[in-house]
């Protein structure tokens, strides 16, 4: 395969959380060996809770909205133009913190791996009840 490029029409649409994410690189969808793109939006309320990834680093890109980013115990609230960078394994949360919808991209490498791509922490402290003793919620 030589795909360089991914029309919003070719992105893979992927159910989680009761969103789709679209995936607009990855291995096998291009030639990418070391990196994978995914787009995500978040209804106001919505958000992807506490998980790690044993296997990648993250960059998470927010293209509009606002977002309540986590990584490990810190937090932040970023909008359009902001970038949280979350290390190989450390546990790390998004959530919409506005009254739109909030779009990010999702930027890991290497693009693929041998051990699962996620691991929810969302039941296990201190993640379980780290975002309520810091923002009353």
């Amino acid at each position: 395969m030589t795909k360089r490029f991914v029309k919003a029409s070719e992105a893979i649409p992927e159910p989680l959380d009761g969103r789709i994410n679209r995936w607009l690189c990855r291995p096998g969808q291009t030639d990418a060996r070391d990196l994978a793109v995914i787009e995500a939006e978040f209804a106001p309320g919505e958000g992807h809770d506490f998980h790690t990834h044993p296997e990648f680093e993250e960059a998470i890109y927010v293209l509009s909205g606002r977002i309540e980013q986590w990584v490990g115990d810190s937090s932040s609230v970023l909008t359009a133009g902001d970038l949280a960078h979350i290390p190989k394994g450390m546990a790390h949360a998004t959530f919409n913190a506005g009254d739109t919808p909030a779009r990010i991209l999702a930027i890991l490498s290497p693009g693929s791996c041998q051990g699962p791509g996620l691991v929810d922490v969302s039941h296990l402290e201190p993640w379980r009840s780290l975002r309520a003793r810091r923002t009353g919620a």
